[in-house]
């Protein structure tokens, strides 16, 4: 019994190796000649301006919104990196996204949504600890989509949930508390990104990949590594960890890539275009893309915001 288990893991390590070799052979090129760094702006601490973990981020008209996460609070700045305003008694902010003039907050220790005006006024609460339809269990991230409701990454439950603007429970993706590999399963989803025609894009964090579904809940696709069966690595299109979600202007896809320290950006139907960030970022875990496609990244182990700008023949 011994030989025939040593006999199969032996084949199946072989059968891996050969995968990841025929894969290199063909690893895409990058499409688009890549972005320029432009500015960093922060440094550790909990003065205004600086951060102590910056885990989310998100623009807004010449505005620049910040999870300051291990400070328990938002900071914003405009677009050249000045402090402008803080707010938010917090637990661990992760990542961020505005719609109709509001902020919306994944709260990951309080197991819930915070939802802010602007100019940080506090609004709305949505969800609680749990695990039932509407609760949440350490929420990575959230995005809301073309009728209003919000799209959750509930990390720890497993699960996507949609819900409706008062935090009504519509419907989920992914089995609540079961890690899977396979279509429309996941392992710690870490955020989410809803286009205007309501296609959703996920963040499967420790599965290395990304996850889409069409606006009805079908999946239509999933990338990053061989068959994006949770292999993860440093090659174009693969992932080590993706922490963060975002659509460019044109619907192009921007992902975090944290242990690889970069950017990625992909067509909407997955096609690798370009990477960037290497040798820069420590640990890339958030990405903003503002409407003139200037790319904002939260780079966290230099507790640190980066400006970069697509080169000018770049394509958006």
């Amino acid at each position: 019994m011994r030989k025939v288990l040593k006999y199969a893991g032996g084949l199946i390590a072989f059968l891996a190796i050969l995968v990841a070799a025929a894969w290199l052979l063909w690893m895409p090129s990058a499409k688009e000649p890549g972005y320029v760094f432009v500015m960093d702006w922060g440094g550790k601490g909990s003065g205004l301006g600086q951060f102590h973990d910056p885990t989310g981020i998100a623009v807004s008209d010449g505005e620049v919104f910040v999870s300051d996460a291990r400070n328990s609070r938002i900071q914003v700045f405009d677009f050249e990196g000045r402090f402008l305003r803080q707010f938010g008694e917090l637990g661990r902010p992760m990542n961020l996204s505005i719609a109709h003039h509001k902020l919306y907050v994944a709260d990951y220790w309080n197991d819930r949504i915070e939802i802010f005006s602007l100019d940080g006024t506090p609004l709305q609460a949505i969800g609680g600890p749990g695990s039932g339809p509407g609760q949440l269990k350490s929420p990575g991230g959230v995005d809301i989509g073309p009728e209003g409701n919000l799209y959750v990454a509930d990390f720890y439950n497993q699960r996507i949930q949609k819900l409706g603007p008062d935090g009504r429970f519509i419907r989920q993706w992914g089995q609540t508390g079961e890690i899977g590999a396979g279509a429309g399963k996941f392992s710690y989803p870490t955020d989410v990104a809803v286009a205007e025609d309501g296609t959703l894009y996920v963040a499967d964090g420790y599965n290395d990949r990304i996850q889409v579904f069409s606006p009805e809940g079908r999946f239509l696709r999933k990338w990053g590594g061989p068959f994006a069966s949770n292999i993860h690595g440093p090659y174009h299109g693969w992932f080590a960890t993706v922490t963060s979600v975002a659509l460019g202007p044109q619907g192009n896809v921007f992902a975090a890539d944290f242990y690889n320290d970069r950017i990625q950006k992909f067509a909407p139907d997955g096609t690798f275009l370009t990477a960037f960030g290497e040798g820069q970022l420590d640990k890339a875990i958030a990405v903003a893309v503002a409407k003139d496609g200037t790319v904002f990244a939260a780079d966290y182990g230099n507790h640190r915001v980066q400006r970069w700008q697509p080169k000018p023949e770049s394509s958006q």
